[in-house]
């Protein structure tokens, strides 16, 4: 086949405009562009194959380039954003404005500048005559459950090729992540029994119940902050508890039937996911229901894990670190704070490390911009794998 020479950097900026133009927020579907990328790879006659979620609306993409076989490196990005609505950007979020060496638009950096980077290097991995195969992976659902590439993973090593190591393309500024804390989202309802409220005895209050509980959250965070990673690798250097919103109660002067808190715990590598629920729901038992109970023995409360994002824990001298670090020339890595589906990988048995174009602290802002200098970057690392697995 051959290969045309190209801007690599002119046409990773345009695939990244046509990515952009795409509305992937999470609660929409992201049909138009695995299609619009699959009419991009067919054009180079290497195989793909979509994997459709559950209900059909969204699908992740697995495209294989080089020799069909079990091994070699995934790239993994995720086609969907955060939500625009409220937030004051100064240009259509969907259309990519270029400016000052800056590339602005939902999603420019996270994650959709490392997904262009990795389709618009196709030509060149094509020419490098891999003789290990590159696999490249675009799944949905990552900013809410990372479960995105779920379905695909079970599929490796039965009618897809396992990888032998995967790199996640979240936005490091080319920097080497080992280490990413876990994420678990929880909704607790606190069910009362109304009465009015100059007679609290008829009655149970959800709402006092639920704000005991949130100090009861807040008292563990400070516990947590106390038993900080002495190693200081994460910022902040300790798992987190947040509570997000509350709801509850119909009026001033009715004691409220029902209250609802959506809260999230952030653990640092080894700390169990369920550990802050564990506490809570002991808590519940032995402080809040008894004083709930005196009046209204119906009063009971109840939690829903929402979403469970498992940790990245460091593998210091796996094959994903080592193949990292030589790619971006580097001697260290970080840890970063935010859940990533890198997880989803090393619980799969996959060595996995996270490192990607563009800066965290862009991410989810109005006005989301990647520098041009950081596609330019990325596409170096991908030029050295290309070299490296030749």
């Amino acid at each position: 086949m051959s290969i045309p020479k190209v801007d690599r950097l002119g046409l990773t900026q345009d695939l990244l405009e046509r990515l952009i133009s795409f509305d992937t927020e999470t609660s929409k579907t992201n049909l138009p562009l695995i299609g619009f990328v699959e009419s991009w790879v067919k054009q180079f006659g290497v195989p793909f194959v979509r994997v459709p979620n559950a209900i059909g609306d969204k699908a992740a993409l697995f495209i294989t380039l080089g020799p069909m076989k079990d091994g070699g490196v995934i790239l993994s990005g995720h086609t969907d954003v955060v939500p625009v609505a409220g937030q004051p950007w100064t240009s259509d979020p969907f259309f990519m404005r270029r400016e000052g060496g800056r590339l602005y638009g939902r999603g420019a950096c996270d994650m959709k500048g490392f997904d262009a980077i990795a389709l618009a290097m196709i030509p060149e991995f094509l020419a490098a005559k891999l003789r290990t195969p590159i696999h490249i992976l675009l799944s949905y659902d990552e900013e809410t459950t990372c479960l995105g590439p779920v379905d695909t993973i079970a599929r490796f090593g039965l009618d897809l090729p396992k990888p032998a190591l995967a790199i996640v393309g979240e936005p490091t500024m080319m920097t080497v992540a080992d280490a990413h804390k876990s994420v678990s989202t929880f909704t607790t309802t606190v069910h009362g029994f109304e009465a009015h409220s100059s007679k609290p005895a008829l009655g149970a209050n959800a709402i006092e119940g639920a704000c005991a509980l949130v100090g009861e959250l807040y008292r563990m965070a400070d516990e947590l902050d106390a038993l900080a990673d002495p190693a200081g690798r994460f910022d902040p250097p300790c798992s987190t508890i947040s509570v997000g919103t509350i709801h509850g109660g119909t009026a001033r002067n009715i004691l409220a039937r029902e209250c609802t808190l959506h809260w999230e715990f952030r653990g640092l590598p080894g700390v169990p996911p369920d550990y802050a629920l564990r506490r809570l729901e002991a808590f519940a038992e032995s402080s809040v229901l008894p004083r709930l109970r005196r009046y209204a023995p119906s009063a009971y409360i109840e939690t829903a894990t929402e979403v469970e994002v498992p940790w990245l824990a460091p593998e210091p001298g796996s094959p994903a670190e080592t193949l990292a670090l030589k790619l971006t020339r580097s001697n260290r890595t970080i840890a970063v704070s935010y859940a990533t589906e890198a997880g989803r990988f090393q619980q799969a048995g996959i060595p996995t490390i996270v490192c990607g174009p563009g800066s965290i602290d862009q991410a989810h802002q109005p006005d989301e911009f990647i520098d041009v200098a950081q596609i330019e970057a990325g596409i170096g690392f991908m030029r050295r794998l290309a070299i490296e697995l030749s």
